[in-house]
């Protein structure tokens, strides 16, 4: 299968690549890239070469090692954002944790505003969880066409009577690419919101969640008068190293940021302590967004280590458009083949979370990760759980669980609030061992493609999904007719789920390939099982 599907988009084959870069694949099948990349030998030995050869100090002195971790710093942020097509004219680059610490510094500037909130269903928890700040109300819009709707008739802010005189904040926030099954959001509505708030002198702001659609695609801000007013992302979900995030703002929005009540070390022009509190007062820095808003001393080494990521990143497999080309080639391969392999009843084996339209082979509304569950020889569900320790088994790493997605988890698997609110008093908790309530699934399987992604991870997947053909299920453990079998290691953990108790009518639709697609659906059971016990289950049963 490998000679006849395998495409080459990089310079050097991809094949040759994993072998020098990546020899820990040799090992192991990697599927997880929308959770992280992969770091590079390469990346690994010229961020050491860096430490070696160079004495950074802290940048918040003049000293030469502080010089020249400055330098690093900043040569950085400019070549970041030209790395998203940002010009730095129009844009500054602020150095954070990660992507959630980025939606976090813009909830922090407008928390003490006035705020109305908006947020797509399909969206990170992260995202979401801004929500608890506003104090103007709050919407989660169901799906595009909500959103559609609501930017045609042109969006109001509700005029709060208690701050007549300061005018409330509109945020609107949604995720470039659903970190659950990868369906990639329009990219136009920020351009179009702004526009719809400049008609009714309106301050409505977007937050573009790009953590997921950096990972496999070029972002672009080239223009600035449609981007986002906040891109949130995480550098180590491109190249794997290093961990530490970022948010990209537009300059002419960047003083919402500054109003936030809070300010740390270095970005302060002055301070005076004021005694008992009388007389006190600060002075942020003004000279850039930056300056006044990277609290405390930069992650210095961190940053420094961009620009080796990025010299590999473009040596190896020369842009992220290639990135792109390559890793959406595997996954409609393996979408393909998965919607195809049924028992021998003509049952379908997988159920696939995806949008009507979904198109593996169009990078523009479609990213390289695949949502489903699997349904054994019965229809019944095998259990995120089981299946995730099985993958382990045969030695391929994926996501399970809620993938941080409550809304796309709460559609997807036809969940209802008085559903969710039950199951949670009878013990479902994120990332616990409950695989199924009410005969349905609590989560999902997750598989992404990355750059180093190659053909062999699609067949040792299909091997097995093979594995699992005609077998039979319990809603605990999976249970197969004994053969003679040998045992495997073991060794697992359970994915992390999160559950919204938001309803999320259809704005898509799970697809059940194949024929006799009605599942069994028992009453509420809910079957809890440690670690331990799971292995020692699966020790006996592995038997095919």
């Amino acid at each position: 299968m490998s000679a006849a599907l395998e495409h080459e988009f990089y310079p050097t084959p991809i094949s040759q690549i994993r072998k020098k870069e990546y020899p820990l694949l040799n090992k192991t099948t990697y599927l997880d890239h929308a959770g992280t990349t992969i770091y590079s030998r390469s990346l690994v030995n010229e961020f050491s070469n860096l430490m070696k050869e160079n004495l950074l100090g802290n940048p918040h002195s003049k000293s030469p090692s502080s010089s020249l971790a400055t330098h690093y710093v900043e040569t950085a942020r400019h070549r970041m954002l030209r790395f998203f097509r940002a010009d730095p004219e129009h844009f500054d680059l602020i150095f954070v944790a990660n992507a959630t610490a980025a939606i976090k510094m813009v909830a922090e500037g407008v928390r003490d505003e006035p705020l109305w909130y908006g947020y797509h269903a399909d969206a990170h928890t992260s995202l979401v969880g801004i929500r608890q700040l506003a104090n103007a109300g709050s919407r989660c819009f169901m799906n595009d066409s909500d959103v559609e709707q609501w930017l045609s008739q042109g969006p109001q802010l509700p005029v709060q009577e208690k701050s007549k005189n300061k005018p409330t904040v509109g945020l609107f926030a949604y995720p470039g690419q659903s970190n659950m099954n990868g369906r990639r959001l329009p990219l136009d509505w920020a351009g179009r919101l702004r526009r719809a708030a400049a008609r009714s002198n309106s301050q409505m702001y977007t937050l573009f969640d790009a953590a997921a659609l950096v990972s496999s695609t070029q972002l672009d801000l080239s223009d600035h008068v449609n981007a986002p007013d906040f891109t949130a992302l995480s550098f180590y979900k491109i190249f794997g190293f290093p961990d530490l995030g970022a948010l990209i703002v537009r300059k002419k929005s960047g003083h919402v940021l500054l109003k936030r009540s809070y300010f740390g070390g270095g970005t302060v022009e002055m301070v005076i302590h004021g005694k008992g509190g009388v007389d006190a007062w600060h002075s942020t820095r003004a000279t850039s967004l930056h300056e006044g808003l990277e609290d405390g001393t930069a992650a210095f080494h961190n940053i420094a280590a961009l620009h080796c990521a990025v010299d590999v990143q473009e040596r190896l497999f020369g842009s992220m458009t290639q990135v792109s080309q390559h890793a959406n080639h595997l996954a409609s391969v393996l979408y393909d083949q998965m919607c195809a392999i049924t028992h021998s009843n003509g049952r379908s084996m997988c159920v696939m979370y995806n949008s009507r339209n979904a198109n593996y082979r169009d990078r523009k509304t479609q990213g390289p990760t695949i949502a489903f569950n699997v349904r054994d020889v019965n229809g019944k569900y095998i259990g995120k759980n089981s299946f995730e320790q099985i993958a382990i088994e045969q030695g391929i790493q994926l996501r399970t669980g809620g993938v941080c997605n409550p809304g796309g988890i709460a559609q997807y698997l036809d969940m209802t609030a008085e559903e969710m609110r039950r199951g949670f008093k009878e013990g479902l908790r994120c990332g616990n061992e409950v695989d199924t309530f009410d005969g349905k699934p609590t989560g999902i399987v997750r598989v992404s493609f990355g750059a180093m992604s190659s053909m062999r991870d699609v067949e040792s997947f299909m091997s097995l999904l093979q594995l699992l053909v005609d077998k039979e299920t319990s809603w605990g453990p999976l249970q197969v007719q004994q053969t003679e079998c040998a045992l495997a290691p073991h060794s697992g953990h359970s994915g992390h789920s999160g559950h919204s108790a938001a309803t999320t009518p259809p704005m898509s639709e799970k697809q059940d390939f194949g024929s006799n697609s009605s599942q069994s659906q028992t009453n509420f059971t809910m079957q809890k099982q440690t670690p331990s016990k799971m292995r020692g289950t699966f020790r006996r049963l592995m038997c095919f």
